[in-house]
């Protein structure tokens, strides 16, 4: 065990959501900062929330380090079921006192589902609670961490009106740009080869995450507000840092796993040791996504968006995420293709920045070219396939391409400037692969 992190100050920090983001990052650093000296969370997994409880409001994360996998026990959390209305309406008034809060939950959809039980219901009854109190003035922040550029302000649309105006100007919805990767392990075998502690005594399932926790937040303008939760670093604008994550991380991660999954490989950890994977992933991070990064934001000042600064980055990000101890999965990696190839997102939307900024994305392509071979094999399990979806990876005519291309991008502006320069860029990277013996009947 690395240590067991307990309450300390005086904080009250909420959560609404017990996934991993929330249980090994927000509540862990919450606990270790020393800062607060109540932890609640709200959740709908009652075997989760039986689990926990049964373990006196102890629960274990499993954090993997470049040598080692530790492991960190998390004490004195209160889980509520929102679900259970007597349950509710006890978060309702942790929420009414809570200084620090957090959503962390699968997307921003998540945020009215419920009725009044609802993430957006038990935040606005708990906060409106405060008007006429002691509570009304108390500053309070609420760390989204939903991976949407946008999800402080959604929460707050959600919540207009709902909120009397003297208590809504105390409080500040922020958003975040979350680096920390993170999953949970529920396959027995996996949890035994790792030597992966369970959430809690019996329970089947375990939460494994790497060290890293630079997280970055919105700046906090509330006044006579000191966080809790110390270790955050706040800017000013960020989505230069989300576009960094999107189009760097993100993007490279994809091609990663796109280009393992041709080479036969189940773990990420094994692509790390492919000379050609690697190579061709350092092209695409550092002169492609890079270059076109520092090109868009090198104004900012920031020392990410500088030549060195940003190769620091992708090296790092590399290595982190090749690491063996995080038993990051090829397959998970490269799940949900249609999301994932979207014009907008990670492979296809760092290839129209870098045109755009005048970069030639020839290593993004190979991604691209890869997460559509692997698209086409797995048509059987994808929940709606293109209607023209090749049959066969090998051979794709520019045609055939461009048709399941213009199907799954939509009447996206995106496609209408950079659709066929997208096209032709995947039909060479698609040429690539077969001369290297990727692609085949």
């Amino acid at each position: 065990m690395s240590g067991t992190t307990h309450p300390g100050g005086a904080k009250t920090f909420a959560g609404f959501g017990f996934g991993p983001i929330q249980s090994a990052l927000f509540l862990y650093e919450a606990s270790r900062s020393g800062n607060f000296s109540r932890f609640a969370v709200v959740d709908v997994d009652r075997e989760l929330i039986a689990a926990v409880r049964g373990n006196g409001g102890r629960y274990t994360v499993n954090i993997a380090r470049p040598d080692r996998i530790d492991q960190a026990v998390v004490e004195g959390v209160e889980l509520f079921d929102s679900r259970d209305a007597a349950e509710a309406r006890a978060f309702v008034r942790v929420v009414a006192v809570a200084d620090e809060m957090c959503t962390a939950l699968p997307s921003v959809s998540v945020y009215t589902a419920g009725g009044e039980s609802s993430v957006a219901g038990l935040l606005a009854s708990g906060l409106a609670s405060r008007a006429g109190t002691a509570r009304e003035s108390l500053p309070t922040v609420v760390y989204t961490a939903e991976n949407n550029n946008h999800a402080a302000e959604i929460l707050r649309g959600h919540l207009e009106g709902r909120i009397p105006a003297e208590v809504g100007k105390n409080v500040q919805f922020l958003n975040t740009v979350i680096g920390k990767m993170s999953g949970v392990i529920s396959d027995p075998a996996a949890i035994e080869r790792l030597g992966l502690a369970p959430v809690a005594p019996g329970f089947g399932r375990a939460v494994l995450v790497e060290e890293f926790n630079r997280i970055l937040i919105s700046r906090i303008d509330l006044p006579r507000f000191r966080r809790g939760v110390e270790v955050f670093v706040e800017k000013d604008d960020l989505l230069p840092f989300e576009e960094a994550k999107l189009y760097g991380h993100n993007a490279i991660h994809a091609l990663i796993g796109y280009l393992a999954d041709l080479k036969g490989y189940t773990n990420i950890a094994e692509a790390g040791a492919d000379v050609w994977i690697m190579a061709a992933a350092r092209k695409a991070f550092v002169e492609e996504s890079g270059a076109a990064l520092i090109r868009r934001h090198s104004a900012l000042g920031d020392p990410l968006f500088t030549p060195k600064g940003y190769a620091g980055y992708a090296e790092d990000l590399l290595t982190r995420m090749t690491n063996p101890h995080l038993n990051d999965q090829v397959e998970r990696v490269g799940r949900d293709h249609l999301r994932k190839l979207g014009i907008d997102d990670r492979l296809y939307g760092t290839m129209v920045l870098a045109l755009e900024q005048e970069v030639e994305p020839r290593h993004l392509a190979l991604g691209a070219a890869a997460g559509i071979v692997s698209m086409i094999r797995r048509a059987d399990s994808l929940p709606s396939a293109p209607r023209y979806l090749p049959t066969s990876a090998s051979g794709i005519s520019g045609d055939a391409l461009k048709r399941m291309l213009w199907e799954l991008w939509g009447d996206s502006p995106q496609r209408e400037r950079f659709g066929e320069a997208l096209v032709h860029r995947t039909a060479e990277a698609l040429r690539t692969l077969e001369e290297e013996g990727l692609v085949g009947p």
